[in-house]
């Protein structure tokens, strides 16, 4: 199940990012194709896929992810006006790096829906 993904080659340091925080469950580094003006990917450092790998046993992890998106966002300073945080999951979830990571978006309105253009099934 752990393949070699962008995101170990980040944690590994094999490639460059923008990280902003680190811990030793979890990097959080800048998105590079932003969608917010500010959106940065929180990752854990232990490969896990997709959602429907997370176990029992990884609930404290999950729950250190959004602990780090609440000091981020304390940090940054979107904590009191908002933000957006997100995990895809597989290909219709918009998943495109299986290594589970959460998505954090602020610094404008968030929309909802998501997007605005539905498909019929």
């Amino acid at each position: 199940m752990s393949q070699d993904t962008i995101f170990s080659k980040i944690i590994n340091r094999e490639i460059p990012a923008d990280i902003i925080y680190e811990d030793e469950q979890a990097l959080a580094f800048k998105d590079i194709n932003p969608q917010a003006p500010f959106h940065v990917l929180i990752i854990p450092k232990q490969p896990i896929a997709t959602i429907n790998d997370i176990t029992p046993q990884d609930a404290p992890l999950i729950g250190h992810l959004y602990v780090v998106a609440a000091t981020l966002a304390k940090q940054q300073g979107f904590s009191e006006k908002g933000y957006r945080v997100v995990m895809n999951c597989n290909e219709d979830g918009g998943q495109t790096v299986y290594h589970i990571h959460l998505h954090m978006l602020a610094g404008k309105q968030m929309g909802w829906p998501p997007y605005q253009e539905h498909k019929k099934q």
